[in-house]
């Protein structure tokens, strides 16, 4: 295995196994050197949980950042999940632009909304802001929903391959260099990933579990990130991440206790092997 620096810029939520939680075994698991910048922290995640506590951090991005700067840090590669605010994106961008190595991978996660509607607490000015963290990345990892916010396209829950062609084309526009379009689904019973690199789109499907898990959506660009840092393609690295998050949900589904997130954990030896 290749062993790089990466960091990876999301919320810590203490209990819930989503954001930083998830992102660090698992690329630590993949084999690289995982520094993290929380944004926030928080003692559950927000889906289902109540009373939960929420701390902002953003006011100690800055000083992190400087502190880097002086002791020459540099990364691989830097990888965002859920940011909490307008001005953290801003933050990131210039994380993006001083802490970054020559050959440095940009990939973003813009987790912000699922089944056509955005998460609690984001507006469109958090969108608008989005759209230009997903201007300078090397890879962007959204699903329908967020695809179509950042794109100004009308979400839809029954679509075609022309409908997804053009969410492409829109989020190439914006700049960024690679799409990766988690969610596609064309027939019930199955979803797949769609990986547009160089005007050439290639598709991965699998099997639809219904029930799904919360976290999943970290889960996957986690592992998506591992993978390619592993020199994985992107479609490989795709297709390793889908088969990984679906053996998590299906070790999970049958325990009507664990309704918080997904058994990632279970799975990592699965994911390691498929990375040799």
């Amino acid at each position: 295995m290749s062993y790089h620096k990466i960091l990876t810029i999301q919320d810590i939520s203490c209990v819930g196994q989503c954001s930083l939680t998830v992102a660090l075994p698992i690329l630590s698991a993949c084999g690289m050197e995982t520094c993290i910048l929380p944004s926030a922290v928080l003692s559950t995640h927000t889906g289902g949980f109540k009373g939960f506590t929420f701390r902002d951090l953003t006011d100690d991005i800055p000083l992190i950042q400087k502190h880097w700067i002086s002791e020459g840090i540099k990364f691989d590669a830097i990888y965002t999940g859920y940011l909490g605010s307008t001005r953290q994106i801003d933050m990131v961008k210039d994380i993006m632009s001083t802490l970054s190595s020559k050959t440095c991978k940009k990939i973003v996660d813009p987790a912000m909304a699922d089944n056509g509607k955005l998460y609690v607490g984001f507006d469109q000015p958090y969108v608008e802001a989005m759209k230009t963290l997903c201007g300078i990345a090397d890879v962007v990892l959204p699903n329908i929903t967020e695809a179509c916010f950042i794109t100004n396209t009308e979400y839809k829950e029954s679509y075609d391959e022309k409908y997804v062609d053009l969410l492409l084309k829109k989020l190439t526009e914006l700049g960024a260099k690679s799409v990766i379009l988690t969610g596609v689904s064309y027939k019930p019973e199955t979803t797949g990933v769609i990986v547009y690199e160089a005007g050439k789109k290639s598709y991965y499907e699998h099997r639809k579990i219904s029930k799904g898990c919360h976290g999943t959506g970290d889960i996957y660009a986690s592992a998506f990130v591992g993978a390619v840092m592993n020199e994985k393609s992107y479609y490989d690295a795709a297709k390793i991440a889908a088969d990984y998050t679906v053996k998590c949900i299906e070790n999970t589904i049958t325990d009507p206790n664990h309704w918080y997130g997904a058994k990632f954990e279970t799975a990592l030896s699965d994911l390691i092997t498929s990375l040799k």
